[in-house]
């Protein structure tokens, strides 16, 4: 396969802009990458060269929280929209899982895939009161099984659920303080980072009082206070909001309307969407997080903790947590998704190049994966061609000119004939 290199191209390296210059790739690898032009007349002789000029080039997007559901499907829909990995948060059964990931590491038609297999948590508490055959840890002596089983599984890390069920309108047992702790140092040992899925503040307290590395949701009840911000901060823990999942799943105001549905009416997005994708944008209402509304829960409180968090110098990661699949009419969808949470993510208060960042080097680096989500030799050649300049307008990441999965080019024009009206 011949080098490849895009010319004349302002260039988002995963933290900031370059050039205009030039990126060469070659066997799925970026090879250089100049912050001028290339002048030499000769290299067109030996290299395909694409004309950058007017566009950006991004790292390959990394959806930090996702629910691919065994469904090859949803990680071709990712890639279609600049999702080259997504970090899946719950995936079963075991040999399904790892048979995915597999297929998803080596296939270019596919984002790539890292997941936690099987969730922690308490027997007959969410959402193991719905799914009778999943494991549960009952007390702080299961917890090191529990991981060491999901580790010979293959999970890539380990995911805690902290969870009453009281956002679904039920009351059911959560996990507690020293159960999540034993997990959390259980994983530690084993070189497993824990992500702990929170559903109000009382257990983003229990979750960050047991030690686990990443939090994922935030409370619609109430902003973060200061204290807990900081306490974040200091501890060096690490925030993925799914700001996509919580729009979606708190009330709508008449003073706000859905940033994600309006991707139902995009002309960027629109055209790559399969039908049932489409609807699911512009009508859905299943696998939201919230299914029993509350007076307290206001979206501008999740808006608010992530503009604290932010300031508070705490990472923040691009995750959309959706649970989208062909029969389950979710309106966070796969890959399209991830342009609302970057919408959404800005409005909190991040600059435009500090949400893109978000979705591709910072989850890269807290996430261990050292290959990919930044624009530089010897990096995975996982890459996002678009018009303008995101760094200025952050819709601009739907503009999407062509997308490079591993160095090969993902046909979209092919995928948008295949699923799309």
């Amino acid at each position: 396969m011949r080098p490849v290199i895009i010319d004349k191209v302002r260039i988002f390296d995963g933290t900031a802009m370059l050039g205009p210059g030039a990126v060469e790739f070659a066997d799925g690898v970026i090879t250089r990458v100049l912050t001028e032009p290339i002048a030499a007349p000769g290299a067109s002789a030996s290299a395909d060269v694409i004309d950058g000029a007017g566009l950006t080039l991004l790292p390959g997007l990394i959806d930090a929280h996702t629910h691919v559901f065994g469904a090859e499907s949803n990680l071709e829909l990712a890639l279609a929209f600049g999702v080259t990995t997504e970090l899946d948060m719950f995936m079963g059964p075991p040999e399904l899982t790892q048979a995915l990931c597999t297929a998803a590491g080596e296939r270019a038609d596919l984002a790539d895939m890292r997941s936690s297999g099987l969730v922690a948590s308490a027997p007959g508490g969410h959402p193991g009161h719905a799914m009778p055959l999943l494991p549960t840890v009952a007390g702080p002596d299961e917890a090191d099984a529990f991981v060491a089983a999901r580790q010979a599984e293959g999970a890539h890390f380990i995911k805690i659920i902290v969870d009453d069920g009281a956002n679904h309108g039920m009351s059911l047992p959560a996990l507690d303080r020293a159960t999540v702790t034993a997990l959390a140092d259980a994983a530690r040992r084993r070189g497993l980072l824990t992500v702990a899925h929170v559903s109000a503040g009382w257990s983003a307290g229990l979750a960050l009082d047991s030690g686990v590395d990443m939090l994922t949701h935030l409370p619609l009840e109430a902003a973060l206070d200061d204290a807990f911000v900081s306490r974040t901060a200091d501890e060096r823990r690490v925030a993925i909001p799914t700001l996509a999942m919580l729009e979606a799943s708190a009330p709508e105001t008449p003073s706000r309307p859905r940033t994600g549905r309006s991707l139902a009416a995009d002309p960027r997005i629109v055209p790559y969407l399969p039908d049932h994708a489409r609807t699911a944008i512009g009508e859905g209402r299943e696998g939201l997080c919230v299914e029993k509304e509350s007076p307290e829960h206001h979206f501008t409180h999740a808006l608010a903790s992530v503009a604290r968090l932010h300031r508070a110098g705490v990472p923040v990661l691009a995750g959309t947590d959706t649970n989208y699949r062909p029969d389950r009419a979710c309106p966070v969808v796969h890959g399209a998704s991830l342009h609302t949470e970057l919408a959404l993510l800005v409005e909190a208060g991040l600059t435009p190049a500090e949400a893109l960042t978000a979705a591709t080097s910072a989850p890269a680096t807290h996430f261990g994966l050292s290959d990919r989500g930044v624009i530089a030799p010897g990096r995975r050649a996982d890459l996002v061609l678009v018009e303008g300049d995101p760094t200025k307008d952050i819709t601009r990441t739907r503009s999407i000119e062509a997308i490079w999965r591993g160095g090969v080019r993902f046909d979209r024009e092919a995928y948008r004939g295949r699923t799309a009206t």
